[in-house]
């Protein structure tokens, strides 16, 4: 990180195509205003009672006190995300700065959230334009170097306010607050936003802000040509550790304006080396189905009546308790409205849409499975959705290791190929458990399971996420599956090169053929360890 004194970095000694400047700490200095938190609440109480509902002051004082604080932490804990989303101001309103006021009056305050977030911003900190900042628009003014604002806000309205009132208001072609763009740094996106709104990319423009965790972040992540800090009481103060740095930090934006100017001055300073783009992965990895592909299944209705039990014991309530019969019948009609509900989610997605969801356990068992039941026995059947659905997806069948399973993963172990595997389950947790069973837990990267993901195959969104996962070149990985509209369809649109179908799963041997023959699939195996044939080291292939 480079200061006033230091020798300024490359990325600074460049002529920017854009200048981006944060508000708080770079454009304004801030500061709190003494009593300000007690004439925002005598304002507030005087609203209500314009609304003939009477609260005391020191009720609205200490619950904003409350929601500050919370809404403090929650900002932080924001700044560690990837791309964390704003807050609408009735959110802000309604459930951090007044959740404890009495029905009416956090309504009537939800209801003005705009006005009220306006207040805030603008009763509880004075604003004063930061020494150096006139000239820097002057300086970029006259060399037509664009402007523009990218500030986190939970009022840009009370920002561009404060503007106009220092006659600033004409001096940016373009605003963008986090409160009217829904995403907030260090979201890239604001940023991406905001340059191409003045007609360049990121890469061009310097980004300028105050905080490390949010802003440096920020333009990290977009890829700005050059981010610099320009140092307020929150610079040096991160509330977490962070990683990156900027390229310069100046005490005040007199700094930024004389590095401009110097940029403006000198001729263009080399370009830096060229560094390669990021590579591409270039390993190949083996992404496995699990129900018909590491195991066969069969029905045990012992197991299941025995789950059945157990469910009933879970729903007993004062009156008629529930027989294992009836929660068996239950559950057929539950799997019943799954089917349904499943073909018509496929339906929507071959006809375009835009992903094929999972169906959510609460919807299976508290909707599905309870749905003539008593509003507590549903209550029950929503809290413990999840585990009764790991319970279930262990005893409707028991599963049996295929052939050459155990070979395949230990061969990929070897050559190092990451195993991944991806399945529609209802059941991650019992997809786990199965596997662990079969003493396979190590020589799998991870699962990627449909009802923790929230999209089923054919969607390629769980088949991409399996490749990150194994950092892997889809067009050197292999998809072993047993369903040709599942596996193969979705590793497909993913752009998996090798689709290989076993035979022995849920799908007939025709089916089979036939989507070879169409090139939905590229190859089909008797057996699981058949897949050896295709991965021997001394192919290209699978070799890291």
């Amino acid at each position: 990180m480079t200061t006033d004194d230091d020798f300024l970095a490359p990325a600074v000694r460049n002529v920017p195509g854009a200048l981006l400047l944060d508000f708080g700490g770079v454009v304004f200095e801030t500061a709190k205003v003494p009593d300000g938190r007690d004439r925002l609440a005598r304002d507030l109480a005087a609203r209500l009672a314009r609304g003939d509902l009477d609260v005391a002051v020191d009720r609205v004082r200490g619950s904003l006190d409350a929601g500050l604080t919370a809404l403090k932490h929650w900002k932080h804990a924001q700044s560690r995300r990837l791309q964390p989303v704003e807050m609408a101001p009735r959110e802000i309103v309604g459930d951090f700065l007044f959740p404890d006021l009495e029905p009416a009056a956090r309504a009537l305050l939800v209801a003005e959230a705009s006005d009220v977030l306006l207040a805030l911003t603008t009763t509880l900190s004075e604003h004063r334009v930061r020494p150096g900042i006139r000239d820097l628009l002057d300086l970029a003014d006259a060399h037509g170097i664009p402007l523009g604002i990218v500030s986190n806000a939970h009022s840009g309205r009370s920002h561009r306010q404060v503007l106009a009132a220092h006659g600033l208001a004409g001096r940016f072609a373009v605003q963008c607050y986090s409160d009217e763009v829904g995403i907030r740094k260090p979201h890239p996106g604001i940023i991406e936003m905001a340059a191409r709104a003045l007609g360049t990319a990121p890469g061009r423009c310097w980004y300028v802000g105050d905080t490390q965790d949010r802003d440096v972040v920020a333009g990290r992540r977009a890829g700005v040509g050059a981010v610099v800090l320009t140092r307020s009481h929150h610079t040096d103060q991160p509330p977490f550790a962070v990683a990156e740095q900027a390229d310069a930090v100046f005490d005040t934006p007199e700094g930024l304006a004389a590095a401009l100017r110097s940029a403006l001055a000198a001729p263009p300073a080399p370009s830096p080396i060229p560094t390669a783009p990021e590579s591409r992965p270039t390993r190949p990895a083996l992404l496995i189905d699990h129900g018909g592909v590491i195991s066969d299944s069969r029905d045990d209705p012992d197991l299941l009546r025995a789950f059945a039990g157990w469910l009933a014991g879970l729903l007993r309530e004062p009156g008629p308790d529930l027989d294992a019969d009836t929660v068996l019948g239950l559950v057929a009609d539950a799997r019943r409205r799954h089917r349904a509900w499943k073909d018509d989610a496929v339906r929507a997605f071959a006809a375009g849409g835009d992903r094929l969801p999972e169906a959510d356990p609460v919807v299976f068992w508290r909707d599905w499975f309870g749905a003539t039941l008593s509003e507590r026995r549903r209550t029950v059947l929503g809290a413990e959705a999840h585990d009764v659905m790991a319970r279930y997806g262990r005893a409707k069948s028991r599963r049996t290791l295929r052939a050459g399973v155990r070979d395949l993963l230990e061969h990929c172990r070897a050559q190092q190929v990451p195993v991944v595997v991806v399945s529609n389950t209802v059941s991650g947790r019992a997809v786990r458990a199965e596997c662990a069973e079969h003493g396979l837990t190590d020589l799998v990267a991870a699962f990627v399971c449909s009802d923790e993901v929230g999209v089923r195959k054919p969607d390629p969104a769980i088949v991409r996420e399996a490749l990150t996962i194994a950092a892997a070149d889809p067009a050197r990985t292999w998809f072993l599956g047993d369903k040709p509209q599942n596996d193969a369809a979705a590793a497909l649109a993913a752009g998996v090169a090798h689709r290989v179908l076993v035979r022995g799963g849920s799908t007939p041997d025709p089916d089979l053929d036939a989507a070879v023959s169409s090139g939905l699939a590229t190859a089909a195996v008797d057996t699981p360890g058949d897949l050896l044939a295709l991965l021997q080291p001394a192919s290209p292939v699978l070799v890291p």
